[in-house]
């Protein structure tokens, strides 16, 4: 896992948090204080993957999601009360969307079928994902420091780091959700 590390460690990182990067964040963040990564190439990195990854599905729901969803009048029907909470509850979203585990999908989708504007929606993912990445690889630092993670360990116990880290996202996620919306969906 190390040479694997050593050889793609950003580059692994930048795809990760292309998909669902919570994860991917915290496990590289964490060997930091080993010397594997450097802090800000690791911010950056997350930053980028997760930045390219909303903006495709942005554009796609900007430019695709209207006719897509007129199409299919049963998706359309579910996608209401989604639609009806994003404009209840806009800046909130645009604030937080990163930090809700599971919808970094579908929430850049729905804003840009809001017609959210490109340059507001440049400036919110960009804040909001440079603030993302720094606070997740925070977490991800703090924790291998003060649990001596090293790539062994990784190795070693695959399994429960992932389950370890995607739990610790997941309620990252959930803190900001009941810190930021009063209403649910």
């Amino acid at each position: 896992m190390e040479d694997f590390l050593d050889q793609y460690g950003y580059l692994a990182l930048t795809v990760g948090t292309f998909f669902e990067g919570e994860t991917a964040i915290l496990i590289v963040s964490s060997l930091i204080h080993r010397g594997m990564f450097q802090f800000p190439f690791t911010v950056f990195a997350a930053f980028f993957g997760s930045f390219v990854s909303d903006w495709i599905y942005y554009l796609i729901g900007r430019l695709n999601g209207k006719l897509f969803l007129s199409t299919r009048p049963n998706l359309q029907a579910k996608m209401l009360p989604l639609t009806s909470f994003f404009e209840r509850n806009r800046l909130q979203i645009l604030f937080s969307y990163r930090f809700l585990y599971g919808f970094r999908i579908l929430i850049p989708l729905m804003i840009g079928m809001s017609g959210l504007p490109l340059k507001k929606f440049l400036f919110y993912s960009t804040v909001t994902g440079m603030i993302w990445a720094t606070l997740v690889s925070t977490v991800g630092y703090f924790t291998g420091r003060i649990f001596n993670l090293d790539a062994k360990v990784f190795q070693d116990n695959l399994f429960f780091v992932v389950v370890g880290f995607a739990t610790l996202g997941l309620l990252i996620g959930f803190a900001v959700k009941k810190l930021t919306f009063k209403e649910n969906i």
